[in-house]
């Protein structure tokens, strides 16, 4: 019996150091927008690759180093972090996109019908930087308007909910999954939206990896096993959000996560695969970044982005 013992716990050491360790970055601090990497881990998704799955939070500015430095495998950040960094010479490129669109929203306590609805009024903003930069200034281009002349572009910080509430801005950009559920919740009052999609079809966060950790067959396995989490929060949010708090704390809300959920599915991913992202969404977004001078004339999307680890059998 102890010969046998010993046996197991060997075979069990063994396993357990076969095991391939894998960092993984996730912007910002432990959310809920991050559930399905926690739940992939959580339900052993990671394992089932043979990968042990470690997870850094931090601001993208300070992971997007640590990634080209070679510290982390992987990064969870918007599309752009990929689309600058590669522009600027790093070896990334975005592989899979958690949402299929782009959370980033115009909102307010007053009736918008449209881009022309803006002029004249105040917007605010995080900063100049950032997804819903970008969003935003796709949006006057296409309908004509000038920052600064038709439109006030205000920089509050990530303030907007309470800059909206309190009337020091007219309108702001932030997250529909977040920002006007807070403040429909916190104002009592209706919060209408403006969709960015038509001007700005970017899909959302996913995962960037360098050449490097997209050598062999490593990102296939992050990629299914993400995938897996994903199609697990999908058909149940509300155990995947059980299964996930322990990570995110009290910070995080099941309605948050319910908002998140349709923007992980679409037609594209019932063909495709989820995490897989439509080649003409990102063509049309990356040509307004050109538009924006952001990026150099002749600039192809498909120099930052790729399905080529995407598993077409996870729907």
């Amino acid at each position: 019996m102890k010969r046998a013992a010993f046996l197991l716990l060997g075979l069990l050491a063994t396993a357990a150091s076969a095991q391939r360790t894998v960092n993984v970055g996730l912007g910002y601090n432990p959310d809920v927008q991050f559930t399905p990497f926690y739940v992939a881990d959580k339900l052993g998704y990671f394992r089932a690759e043979g990968l042990s799955v470690k997870f850094q939070h931090g601001y993208v500015s300070q992971l997007l180093p640590l990634l080209l430095q070679g510290k982390l495998d992987f990064v969870v950040g918007d599309p752009e972090d990929a689309i600058f960094a590669r522009n600027q010479g790093a070896d990334v490129r975005y592989v899979m996109t958690m949402y299929q669109k782009n959370p980033v929203t115009v909102f307010s306590l007053s009736p918008l019908s449209g881009p022309e609805s803006l002029k004249g009024r105040s917007v605010g903003i995080p900063g100049p930087f950032g997804s819903s930069y970008h969003a935003i200034q796709a949006v006057l281009d296409s309908a004509n308007l000038t920052e600064g002349r038709d439109v006030r572009l205000n920089s509050i910080g990530f303030t907007q909910v309470d800059a909206v509430r309190a009337g020091r801005v007219d309108a702001a950009v932030g997250y529909a999954n977040n920002d006007v559920l807070q403040l429909a919740r916190t104002s009592g009052k209706k919060v209408y939206t403006l969709d960015v999609t038509d001007a700005y079809p970017m899909v959302g966060v996913g995962l960037i990896g360098t050449g490097k950790s997209l050598t062999g067959d490593l990102a296939r396995k992050v990629v299914r096993a993400s995938q897996r989490g994903l199609k697990f929060t999908v058909a149940d949010p509300a155990r995947a959000f059980k299964l996930a708090q322990p990570v995110f704390g009290a910070s995080g809300s099941l309605d948050v996560l319910k908002a998140s959920v349709p923007l992980m599915t679409g037609p594209y991913t019932q063909a495709n695969g989820l995490g897989a992202m439509n080649p003409s969404a990102w063509t049309k977004a990356v040509a307004a970044l050109v538009k924006q001078g952001k990026l150099p004339a002749g600039a192809k999307a498909s120099d930052y982005y790729t399905n080529a680890y995407i598993s077409k059998t996870l729907k």
